[in-house]
């Protein structure tokens, strides 16, 4: 290891220098990589041009992960690029980058950003979030233009060196998380930065850096100015990527949540409302469960956890208020759905999903003549039986009901009737039900 230069300033006014690190000491081992990155590398550097592989591919086998993927940045523009590579796509406006089929993989492949040359003088919008402009730069540009110095590690195939210009080497080394510059600027300038922070400290086992977390619970707030589409897909990478569990008490510890889900955040946090902790805990227990197991999940149960307080407390209130059980489920439900939209889009095929789930509830309860079977048969009929055994273990409801529906999906024919006789009979405990208010007479 040693470096080249130390403290030059870059355009954007933060300094850089240049440790290179020799395969002795970072052990990256060229079977540990795509085939397909190593390939647009060799062609890229074949006909004249810088190619690195960058990003988290690199940060995860530092740390001794298996990465899912692996990206190219070269100061080849994506003209240039889409040249070189038949089988590939331009995508993006405010951006270009290059998608490279090699194979079965398809490489993203990045021309180096720089900053504008008056980028000390950008602009805020009436938010309070910074605009710059996106240019070509040099690959020193394009490392302080990352988010965190982990991120900004370029590993070059040729000679098998990792070029590091921020110090990420190091801070990989310490377990810090740390982010490129003034911490303050760079979440203005795109929120979601804070979020990626704390996806990292639950999906590394890292440590924020002091300066980088300081700011965050001040500039949460900034988060609801991101696009609610935009935070549909972050939210799914927080929590449905194999460590939501571990993800969500950070969101809790720097006010993440407040700006995301408003009222279940609201809910959570009171000292005598554990079990809807409890349940969204044992959601994200699952779901990671899950996805290390290779099993599918799908968004919509996720979000039908993280809404559901808010559902459940809603429904109580409408039904204290004289509103029927169902009909006061379906209110809480379309209440919950339409509020939430504001801050984070459900696209329209999850949403119908989680209603399902969320109606699912007041179905289970019905276990009398026929409706058991039907309710069997519905599409949504897992989805809400798993769902009303995470509200039973998390102490929400009594045990029972679960139970009950677990013995009936096994149970032979003869043995169903006796289930069904025996609520019929009253032998199993009821879900527990408010008085109506008593309608008022008209004069």
């Amino acid at each position: 290891m040693f470096s080249v230069f130390k403290k030059k300033p870059s355009i954007t006014g933060i300094e850089v220098f240049k440790d290179v690190i020799s395969q002795e000491y970072h052990g990256i081992n060229h079977r540990d990589l795509s085939h397909g990155s190593l390939r647009v590398i060799e062609i890229l550097q074949r006909s004249g041009h810088e190619a690195y592989l960058v990003g988290g591919g690199i940060r995860d086998l530092l740390l001794g992960k298996n990465p899912k993927d692996f990206d190219v940045a070269t100061n080849a523009k994506p003209a240039e690029i889409q040249k070189l590579f038949r089988k590939s796509r331009i995508i993006g406006r405010r951006f270009q980058i290059v998608h490279v089929r090699m194979g079965p993989e398809i490489i993203e492949v990045t021309t180096f950003r720089g900053a504008a040359e008056n980028s000390h003088k950008r602009q805020a919008n009436a938010s309070g979030m910074l605009v710059r402009d996106n240019v070509f730069g040099s690959v020193e540009d394009d490392a302080v233009r990352r988010d965190f110095t982990m991120n900004a590690l370029y590993y070059n195939p040729s000679n098998n060196e990792v070029i590091d210009f921020v110090g990420g080497y190091d801070d990989l080394e310490d377990g810090v998380i740390r982010i490129i510059g003034d911490p303050e600027t760079r979440y203005r300038e795109d929120p979601v930065r804070m979020l990626r922070a704390v996806r990292f400290i639950g999906k590394l086992g890292l440590k924020l850096e002091t300066e980088t977390a300081e700011p965050i619970q001040r500039l949460a707030p900034l988060l609801r100015d991101v696009s609610p589409s935009r935070l549909f897909d972050e939210i799914l990478k927080l929590l449905q990527a194999g460590h939501g569990h571990s993800t969500f008490p950070q969101l809790l510890k720097y006010d993440l949540l407040r700006p995301l889900f408003p009222q279940s955040e609201a809910l959570i946090t009171e000292a005598d409302s554990l079990r809807h902790r409890r349940l969204i805990d044992l959601a994200l227990l699952n779901t990671d469960t899950r996805l290390n197991e290779g099993k599918s999940v799908t968004p919509a149960f996720l979000y039908a956890s993280l809404h559901w307080p808010q559902v459940q407390y809603r429904w109580v209130e409408l039904e204290k208020e004289g509103h029927g059980r169902t009909q006061a489920l379906t209110i809480a439900c379309s209440e919950t759905l339409d509020f939430n939209q504001q801050f984070i889009a459900i696209p329209k095929r999850f949403s119908i999903t989680i209603r399902e789930i969320w109606e699912m509830q007041v179905r289970l309860e019905k276990r009398h003549g026929r409706r058991p079977e039907s309710i069997l048969e519905h599409p949504r009929f897992r989805a809400g039986y798993d769902f009303l055994l995470l509200r039973e273990r998390s102490g929400e409801m009594p045990g029972g009901l679960g139970e009950w529906w677990t013995q009936y999906q096994i149970a032979d024919e003869a043995q169903r009737r006796g289930l069904i006789a025996a609520v019929n009979d009253g032998e199993l405990e009821q879900p527990k039900r408010y008085p109506r208010k008593k309608s008022r007479q008209r004069d």
